[in-house]
């Protein structure tokens, strides 16, 4: 049997070593365009920082090491022309000598992975402008930024290569402004943890300019959509990814709604014999089922091992994803897994949410507050999806979420996981527990939690509103809910006579346990709606936008 692989990259790799693992005697041929295989892309914005000193830390195997170990033929700086799938055959330029020849194959991997999706602007191919995608992208920009020196940088885009050439680029002493198309940051966050985290950043004196957009690039500076110009010596493009599918397209392979390569769970395509695997294919949602565009390199591996196991008799098949998503930036770290608010309430789901802040280990073992947004379906309970803004701690918290999302967790199960403690890794009551207790609370036991979204909404309506800020009058005094009365939970039983016990009562505190409290005594003396203001006084106070 011969196998002919198209891409070198995560996906084509993981499928032909898979491949032949399967299966010793089979031929298998990789063919990449460009110079360098089996790379570490989400590692480039470090090796630009000089985090990673020598890019071939990023670049560990050449085609000398995959014909030694794997008895695979890789061949790069040769490009897929056509593909002919009633004859089973490509056509092949070899870009070194401009040789063009024809293969054939039995079994077809196609795994021609994503392009930088960059908007048509004037000046956008100056030679100062630069998109992240491949390692070769990588050495242009450090090699700018070594022979040029520049001082002002613009990045556009905050998604994740965004952000984290953000904090490369300032490592290299590069001033640079952030500008954002749309009217929130990140797309993986929803508008409030979006702004939570914003709010954050301009602590850090980062300038983000949000519904914004660049209309045209100087050797020198930029133009914005608003009038405005910026000056700055680089600009870089991290404005997404589009799945490379011209050649399976011309092909007559079935593209899916997504624009991505549609293949079933075994990554095989409506063509027989042809497989498909990587940032090139739409794969699914674990929680709706529906298609969905992930681009992601562990979803890369994971499809490549499929098409590979697939082709040679395996028994592998896809389990659909949940968006898992995780970055750097300075010292925080941002994650999120499975469905946002949004994405919730567009998929028809009455939905509850819970913000959580709380240290991932205690104060005297320098824990840092981290912050929790949680999403539950409110019909069967279980967890849709959460977003986590942190210090250190927040990897192993988003991987415990996504275990319990996989597995169909119920939100009273969170409470009873027999995680790990000890003071220098946790609490003892871990910040998940605490989700969890949020949620069981709301959902099973009466205590309900409002957004300040929702309780704005309600006040727009006309709902007359009872706020109570618990905390101390020196808390109070600084910075206060409007409309909110100070009782502090101490002395709440004292002047239960001065509230009213059938109107809509919104206890805060800081964070929310002392809401809680005064929440439960209220609600134990008789007052009939009582809701704790989520994530309390300080997500309010953080979640009001200060973005450009």
């Amino acid at each position: 049997m011969r196998i002919l692989v198209i891409g070198a990259v995560a996906a084509g790799t993981s499928a032909a070593a898979k491949a032949r693992r399967n299966d010793e005697n089979a031929e298998i041929v990789i063919y990449e365009k460009d110079h360098d295989i089996s790379y570490s892309g989400c590692g480039l914005p470090y090796y630009i920082g000089g985090e990673v000193e020598d890019i071939s830390q990023l670049t560990p195997r050449n085609p000398k090491f995959f014909k030694k170990k794997y008895n695979i033929d890789v061949l790069v700086r040769h490009e897929v022309l056509q593909l002919d799938t009633e004859q089973k055959a490509l056509t092949v330029k070899n870009l070194q000598t401009g040789d063009v020849f024809i293969d054939h194959y039995d079994k077809l991997i196609i795994a021609t992975g994503a392009l930088p999706s960059v908007p048509q602007i004037k000046g956008i191919h100056q030679k100062n402008v630069f998109h992240l995608r491949n390692v070769q992208n990588a050495r242009d920009i450090k090699a700018f930024i070594q022979n040029n020196k520049p001082k002002k940088a613009v990045i556009a885009g905050t998604g994740f290569i965004g952000f984290e050439m953000l904090e490369n680029l300032m490592a290299e002493g590069i001033e640079t402004t952030l500008i954002e198309i749309q009217n929130k940051i990140t797309p993986n966050l929803d508008e409030d943890v979006a702004t939570y985290l914003e709010n954050i950043l301009s602590k850090k004196n980062i300038t983000i300019m949000k519904n914004t957009a660049i209309i045209e690039i100087l050797d020198d500076k930029v133009i914005l959509d608003k009038g405005t110009e910026l000056d700055c010596d680089m600009v870089i493009m991290a404005t997404g990814v589009k799945p490379n599918v011209s050649l399976a397209k011309t092909a007559g392979i079935e593209i899916g709604i997504t624009g991505a390569i549609k293949v079933n769970d075994k990554m095989q395509t409506n063509i027989k014999d042809v497989y498909a695997c990587g940032d090139c294919i739409e794969t699914f949602s674990l929680i709706t089922g529906k298609p969905v565009y992930q681009p992601l390199g562990s979803t890369a591996n994971k499809t490549g091992r499929i098409a590979g196991d697939t082709l040679t008799g395996g028994s592998l098949a896809y389990k659909g994803n949940l968006g898992t998503g995780i970055y750097k930036l300075f010292d925080l770290t941002i994650a999120s897994t499975g469905l946002t608010e949004t994405e919730a309430i567009a998929e028809g789901y009455e939905i509850a949410i819970c913000h959580n802040i709380k240290p991932d280990k205690p104060k005297y073992f320098n824990g840092e507050e981290m912050l929790i947004k949680a999403i539950a379906d409110k019909d069967t309970q279980r967890l849709l999806g959460v977003q986590i803004i942190g210090f250190e701690g927040v990897d192993k918290r988003i991987d415990v979420f996504v275990t319990l999302i996989t597995y169909g967790a119920k939100v009273d199960e969170l409470f009873h996981l027999d995680l790990a403690y000890a003071p220098p890794y946790s609490t003892t009551k871990d910040p998940v527990h605490y989700t969890g207790m949020i949620l069981d609370n709301m959902l099973n036991r009466n205590r309900h939690v409002i957004t300040s979204k929702e309780a704005k909404a309600l006040a727009n309506k006309g709902e007359k509103l009872q706020v109570i800020d618990t905390r101390v009058k020196n808390q109070y005094d600084s910075s206060h809910v409007d409309t909110a009365v100070n009782i502090p939970q101490d002395e709440l039983r004292e002047k239960l006579s001065t509230l009213d016990k059938d109107r809509m009562t919104i206890t805060y505190c800081n964070k929310g346990v002392t809401g809680n409290a005064a929440q439960n005594i209220l609600i134990n003396n008789g007052f009939n709606n009582v809701c704790n203001l989520s994530g309390g006084h300080k997500f309010y106070k953080d979640t009001k936008s200060k973005g450009k």
